[in-house]
């Protein structure tokens, strides 16, 4: 199963925090699963902590990587499938997440149940 991170999700994953889900934390340690790291998380990271809303560690990327994530990269076709999704959620980060799933057959490591109206898994 492909396992696409949300940030609060990669975060909470790294720190071993204890708000990580048990569904989430059972998925992320099965080695069988492809967990993804989507550019969209650390785009959204550098932008939350240039504005002093987010405390997260520098070396975010290379850490989750290296703890087993597979970098994801944007593309022309998630960027474009983003225009066919209805307006059940207004953040852009989520939105480009939830087409960036429903291209690339993923699940969405997540808690925000905004996201379930648009019929992608939710791993929690």
């Amino acid at each position: 199963m492909k396992l696409l991170l949300d940030t609060h999700a990669a975060l909470w994953w790294l720190a071993d925090d204890a708000r990580l889900g048990p569904g989430a934390e059972r998925h992320l340690s099965d080695e069988t699963n492809r967990i993804l790291l989507s550019a969209v998380v650390i785009w959204e990271v550098a932008i939350k902590r240039s504005l002093g809303k987010l405390q997260a560690p520098t070396g975010l990327a290379p850490t989750l990587l290296a703890a087993g994530a597979h970098p994801l990269a944007i593309t022309l076709d998630h960027a474009a499938a983003v225009e066919s999704l209805p307006w059940h959620h207004r953040d852009p980060f989520d939105r480009l997440l939830v087409a960036q799933a429903l291209t690339e057959g993923a699940a969405i490591v997540s808690q925000d149940d905004r996201m379930q109206p648009y019929g992608v898994p939710l791993v929690w």
